[in-house]
């Protein structure tokens, strides 16, 4: 009688079971839509990316932070967008100076970070890129970083269900994988990265308990008296590209800009980069020759070559004694936006 008792109540719960593990199961198996929302924070310009060609939508935003983590997208399958763009590091790498690519190979400039591309018309140290959803095809085609080609990048996507169906929800009308909507993935996720939330952010705001120290306000005095003309607020940067008085590096032999333009007078300038998150960020120039902060305003302060084409904005010494300097790396650590390097929206997902 208890044996038959028992089996009628497994035949009876067994359903249910199923039906609770599977309803249990269902509530993990898809990635959570991230909430994202593109934010032009008070006093900021106004954005040069066209959000209307491309939308960011959660969908799309997902698909794209996949294809970010994907190796897939090298030639051998060994990197992806994420070797060299790490978040905490502000989406750049700080293990060496140049960036390095598939069988170990070594670039010739030091990785940019990603951050803020919203405000960028041009991209790249030497500004040869001028829309962001054509940047990728940089790095996907150079031969030392991932060897690829967008049409075999697109061929691996099509062998995968997975990719199908994400490539489905983001653009909606079939199962079609292609180029341009690798591309436009990836720009919805890049685009999306933005930092605007550092002690510096809280104080311009005038935000509540947000109070800079003595030294932290000496810091961005001297800033805005030595700096500000290159790395402007609120970007910390004039999207501009300048020669920084740099002695160039005899086995590189890069001459920047010129590369691109051909004209004489764009001699050895390469982008201003943003000062954001550049606590964080080292090494620092676009050879990464300078591993912290200290070597960095010693360039500036003893350091700059004399040339024709050195920036107008240097030809007037900079002069600071060690307090100074200390001063100004003091405030450079309030640009540092903890929120944006640990948010978890961006972090790698398996799914």
């Amino acid at each position: 009688m208890k044996t038959k008792l028992k089996a009628l109540c497994i035949a009876l719960c067994a359903p249910l079971l199923i039906f609770c593990t599977g309803f249990f199961l269902s509530s993990f198996s898809e990635e959570p839509k991230a909430e994202i929302k593109f934010v032009v924070p008070k006093g900021w310009p106004k954005p040069v990316y066209d959000f209307s060609k491309n939308p960011v939508t959660p969908e799309g935003f997902a698909l794209g932070k996949k294809l970010f983590f994907d190796p897939l997208l090298s030639k051998d399958s060994s990197t992806s967008c994420s070797t060299c763009h790490l978040q905490f590091t502000n989406y750049t790498h700080v293990d060496h100076a140049l960036s390095h690519g598939i069988n170990g190979l070594k670039g010739t400039r030091n990785t940019l970070s990603i951050m803020n591309l919203a405000w960028s018309k041009t991209f790249m140290w030497d500004g040869g890129v001028n829309n962001l959803e054509v940047q990728p095809l940089a790095p996907i085609t150079s031969p030392v970083e991932m060897d690829n080609t967008l049409e075999n990048i697109v061929l691996k996507l099509k062998r995968s269900t997975s990719y199908q169906k994400k490539f489905q929800k983001a653009f909606g009308d079939n199962t079609e994988i292609t180029g341009q909507r690798v591309l436009k993935a990836l720009a919805q996720f890049m685009v999306s990265i933005q930092t605007f939330n550092s002690k510096y952010d809280h104080m311009m705001r005038k935000e509540k308990g947000a109070e800079f120290t003595e030294q932290e306000k000496n810091g961005l005095k001297l800033f805005r008296q030595h700096c500000e003309s290159c790395h402007k607020e609120p970007l910390f940067t004039n999207n501009d590209y300048e020669y920084n008085g740099l002695e160039p590096d005899q086995k590189l032999k890069d001459g920047g800009r010129i590369k691109i333009t051909h004209n004489k007078s764009d001699s050895l300038k390469f982008k201003v980069p943003s000062l954001r998150n550049i606590e964080v960020s080292y090494p620092y120039m676009h050879d990464g020759r300078f591993r912290n902060l200290e070597m960095m305003l010693f360039h500036y302060t003893n350091g700059i070559a004399k040339s024709e084409f050195l920036s107008s904005k240097l030809s007037k010494p900079i002069t600071m004694d060690e307090q100074d300097k200390k001063d100004l790396i003091a405030f450079l650590k309030t640009l540092t936006d903890d929120r944006f390097l640990h948010d978890k929206r961006f972090y790698y997902s398996a799914d």
